[in-house]
């Protein structure tokens, strides 16, 4: 089966640069896979991403070695499977604010006997190999978000859950939950106690921690602190930063 970069990257104790994709696009997708990110991750959640669109970008991916990771929008068994199916090598599920999500979560994500996924990998057996339905399950990688203050109270229970390997955390929504103002980077002083919280309690259950982040400075430090899967913006927000930086070069011609 074809390696799963992230699970090696881990192994080796080096941490994971993502990028985010919110472009329904094939061909952006393609440009973002051949920059040299470690994964790129597709979101159907918050994104104007469809299922048909998120097909042809796993595809554009996989022409690269960079890992193709789907946010599905919510913890719902047939999204989670049909993205498996669809080739996903990585799954990040928001909302898991309990044990129990957490155990579906994983359910749904693998095969029997360590799960209930369905049988039905019509183009994962391709991107992965013929031996796909062998080596899913220690494969893919499945993350549960913790972005609620149900689930930093429950924070222990989720990571004791066998077969989580990552968790990921939103800080925008984890800001709201805390009662502070959404955002990546300069969060409260709540919310930055409670990002290190959650990268101290993952690394004691073995788990590995994931964030979002808006700049390298602040994915750098959170690096030091533990993370071992760092998002940095996404393509949306680089061709708005990037159209800004040339805009503004030439303000003195207008």
């Amino acid at each position: 089966m074809r390696e799963n970069r992230l699970r090696t990257l881990w192994k080796a104790g080096k941490a994971a640069i993502n990028g985010w994709l919110a472009v329904p696009s094939g061909f952006s997708a393609e440009v973002m896979a051949n920059q040299g990110w470690d994964s790129l991750t597709i979101d159907l959640q918050h994104g104007v991403v469809d299922y048909a669109a998120m097909v042809g970008m796993l595809q554009a991916i996989s022409t690269t070695a960079t890992v193709p990771v789907v946010r599905v929008p919510w913890l719902e068994p047939g999204i989670l499977m049909k993205s498996l199916d669809a080739g996903a090598y990585g799954i990040i599920c928001p909302m898991v604010n309990t044990r129990d999500d957490a155990a579906r979560l994983v359910a749904w994500t693998h095969y029997a006997p360590q799960g209930t996924r369905s049988f039905g990998p019509v183009r994962a057996s391709i991107y992965g190999g013929a031996d796909y339905p062998e080596k899913a399950n220690s494969t893919v990688v499945v993350f549960a978000m913790i972005e609620t203050a149900q689930a930093l109270d429950n924070l222990d229970a989720i990571l004791s859950v066998e077969g989580l390997d990552a968790i990921y955390i939103g800080p925008s929504d984890l800001s709201l939950a805390l009662g502070c103002k959404p955002t990546f980077d300069d969060v409260d002083p709540k919310v930055a106690d409670a990002i290190k919280h959650i990268a101290e309690r993952a690394r004691a259950h073995g788990v590995v921690a994931g964030v979002h982040n808006g700049r390298p400075d602040v994915a750098l430090a959170r690096i030091a602190m533990g993370f071992r899967f760092v998002t940095l913006s996404s393509d949306a927000r680089i061709l708005a930063s990037g159209s800004q930086q040339l805009l503004t070069a030439m303000a003195a011609a207008r």
